[in-house]
């Protein structure tokens, strides 16, 4: 791999590494007394990371795009896409409707039943996480339509102020006229990371530079994006009132931004000793299937080591969360053990939510801790 681009893997590392938190937090959300401190500890761990599925749409842009600016033939292109891309969605949407089944969270009805499995593979219900296998076939479908542009190398806050352009037209447009159930599902709720990873990766070589440049200022951006958008995020779980644009406007900023500012991190951690460096990025070559295999493991330790008392809660939120990301590092070998581009993913190897978890819908297997409703599941 060429050294330029090990900040990808690193980027991946990173990022899987909150996903499997992000999801660990939540189930323990579910065994936290409500108006302790843990309980508001978790919550705020909760929300705050939450922008792992933007992060690594945004980087399948990046990748993407520097692939296709240097050789792109439509016909095999999208024949590789439709090939290397479908048939993982289709198998792990299989299995997990199957998991759900043998471990009582569903009843066998539902492996029989047409439109149970329409609606699972329709809007990648079959697990609460699968719904991104769903995203990065969409997403394979709208880089090329980007290429123009990429061509064009815009700088990245144009990408930025355009991509929030087109962002909130189509979100006006669903809410008066496509109505799509779970555009979080979707891409439609991703084109802000696409149009700026797009910008991202028509300069990659360029891109360290301007982070050395600009990043005081970046993470100022995602400072004060974070800041906005945290009060509303942790009323949205509490149940409070809210409007639905301004949530969604503060996601998008906060998780888009954060994006950006990771990839500049996976840089800057290149200087780090090869042992960590090695370590992490090795992770970050398996982010798909500890992505993919990660939701199992957590269900399991939560059936094996359930809390009880608050000696058992005390140890939980000492011993699970940190464990989750842990057994998540050895997750990749017992998914298969071969790199994400063995199964012929890698633009899209890892790269839930509306976030990281992503939208967890009302369907059975919804993000563990995370009240379902409108906001998630896209239907305002």
């Amino acid at each position: 791999m060429p050294h330029k681009l090990t900040a990808i893997d690193l980027f991946r590392g990173i990022t899987i590494l909150e996903v499997v938190a992000h999801h660990t937090s939540g189930l323990a959300l579910r065994y936290a007394v409500p108006d302790t401190l843990s309980f508001m500890l978790l919550q705020l761990i909760n929300r705050t990371l939450h922008f792992a599925v933007p992060a690594f749409v945004f980087l399948s842009a990046v990748v993407l795009t520097r692939s296709l600016l240097k050789n792109f033939r439509p016909g095999r292109y999208f024949w590789r896409r439709l090939t290397r891309g479908a048939w993982p969605y289709l198998l792990w949407s299989a299995l997990y409707m199957g998991w759900y089944v043998w471990t009582g969270q569903r009843p066998a009805s539902t492996l029989t039943d047409p439109d149970k499995w329409l609606f699972y593979l329709q809007y990648g219900k079959a697990s609460y996480h699968l719904y991104f296998l769903l995203v990065a076939l969409e997403v394979y479908l709208v880089i090329p339509l980007l290429l123009p542009l990429a061509r064009r190398r815009p700088p990245i806050v144009l990408a930025l102020l355009l991509g929030a352009a087109l962002q909130l037209g189509i979100y006006l447009l669903n809410r008066s006229v496509l109505r799509v159930p779970y555009p979080a599902s979707t891409v439609l709720w991703y084109m802000l990371p696409i149009t700026v990873g797009m910008a991202v990766g028509a300069r990659l070589d360029d891109f360290p530079a301007w982070w050395r440049k600009y990043r005081l200022v970046l993470i100022a951006a995602a400072a004060t994006a974070y800041a906005l958008y945290l009060p509303q995020a942790l009323a949205y779980v509490r149940g409070e009132p809210l409007n639905p644009m301004v949530y969604s406007g503060l996601s998008w900023a906060y998780t888009t931004l954060m994006a950006l500012t990771v990839l500049g991190v996976a840089y800057s951690l290149q200087r780090l000793s090869r042992r960590w460096r090695v370590g992490l990025g090795t992770i970050g070559m398996f982010s798909l299937q500890i992505y993919l295999i990660h939701p199992a493991i957590l269900q399991t330790l939560e059936r094996l080591h359930s809390p009880g008392g608050s000696a058992g809660l005390r140890a939980y939120h000492l011993g699970v969360l940190p464990a989750g990301p842990a057994a998540a590092g050895h997750a990749g070998t017992a998914a298969g053990g071969h790199p994400p581009e063995q199964i012929h993913l890698r633009p899209l190897r890892m790269g839930a939510h509306a976030g990281s978890g992503g939208p967890a819908g009302t369907a059975p297997g919804c993000q563990p801790g995370v009240r379902p409703g409108a906001l998630q599941s896209g239907t305002l």
